[in-house]
């Protein structure tokens, strides 16, 4: 009777064990399903991203979340390959901007190389779109998100009312609509997400697209490239609310800013593989770095607004 019991107890285990499986591998399928038609949705509005770049099950995924209007917001991770230990863990990010064109469409080149050339010597994780929306709506495609926030001035800062909100946006910018921070810090599922991503993946570094500066602009220790590609560095200062306040001054977390040259125009492919290159060996060669990141505070921040919504909501 005993053995009996044991074998029922072995099978109903083989059972809950293939039931889970078959659960995740729907899980995995539906995010890549959902990533593969916001992919698509994405080579129709730029030239430079192609169909091939959104072949099923090429590791480009749905994270979960979503934009204001429910986009999903993708993501692609190439992991360390064992026995080999990754060097660093570096978070790539394009789109933040979106009417930023150029910043999208080079991740997605950039990921081409990823797919042929990973090693394994660095742990990455892609976000080549932060900002769907601002893309992938009727008309010209926007800086700001839905809600009309500008996502690179949304994050968590010291006083954040009163630098982010006041003094930067009113009195600096005179209001300007491109540059409006939104009515809190972490107000978009967007900022929001990636402030979470930043404490659950733990970047050694993070590599964030822009333009159309035309410099490599840098937040945080060590001392930032002096340059990538034709790019040279040229500090841009740090503004209330941005990425790099919030991760390269505030958590210590390097955050190596490449400014494009045109939002518009794609640099030559030459340049972009130029830029690649140069950018990977100065990781390479600088990170690790002494001064490690702070990845703590951002679970009470998220409690005390909580708070402050349930005392706005009584």
């Amino acid at each position: 009777m005993l053995i009996i019991k044991k074998m029922f107890v072995a099978v109903m285990a083989m059972l809950l064990i293939g039931s889970a499986n078959a659960a995740e591998k729907k899980s995995h399928s539906s995010e890549a399903d959902m990533a593969q038609q916001a992919c698509l949705q994405i080579a129709k509005r730029l030239a430079s991203v192609y169909t091939r770049d959104c072949k099923y099950n090429n590791g480009l995924l749905a994270t979960g979340e979503f934009s204001v209007e429910g986009r999903p917001i993708l993501e692609k991770t190439y992991p360390p390959r064992p026995p080999k230990k990754a060097k660093a863990r570096v978070m790539l990010i394009g789109g933040i901007h979106a009417d930023e064109l150029s910043s999208i469409s080079i991740v997605f080149k950039w990921m081409r190389i990823l797919d042929k050339y990973h090693s394994g010597l660095f742990h990455w994780k892609v976000i080549p779109l932060l900002n769907p929306d601002g893309l992938l709506r009727d008309g010209d495609a926007t800086r700001v998100n839905s809600n009309g926030v500008d996502l690179n001035r949304n994050f968590p800062a010291p006083d954040w009312e009163a630098n982010a909100l006041d003094n930067y946006w009113v009195r600096r910018t005179r209001r300007n609509p491109r540059r409006y921070p939104g009515p809190s810090a972490l107000s978009e599922p967007e900022s929001l997400w990636l402030a979470k991503e930043i404490e659950r993946f733990r970047p050694d570094v993070i590599v964030a697209v822009h333009a159309p500066y035309g410099v490599v602009d840098f937040d945080g220790p060590p001392k930032g490239p002096s340059k990538l590609g034709k790019l040279h560095l040229n500090l841009l200062g740090t503004y209330p609310g941005s990425l790099g306040n919030y991760a390269g001054l505030q958590k210590n977390i390097p955050v190596v800013t490449i400014e494009l040259k045109h939002s518009g125009i794609m640099p030559r492919s030459k340049e972009i593989k130029r830029i690649w290159i140069d950018m990977v060996r100065w990781v390479k060669n600088n990170i690790p770095k002494e001064t490690s990141p702070v990845y703590k505070g951002l679970q009470a921040f998220m409690q005390d607004m909580e708070k402050t919504d349930l005392s706005r909501k009584n």
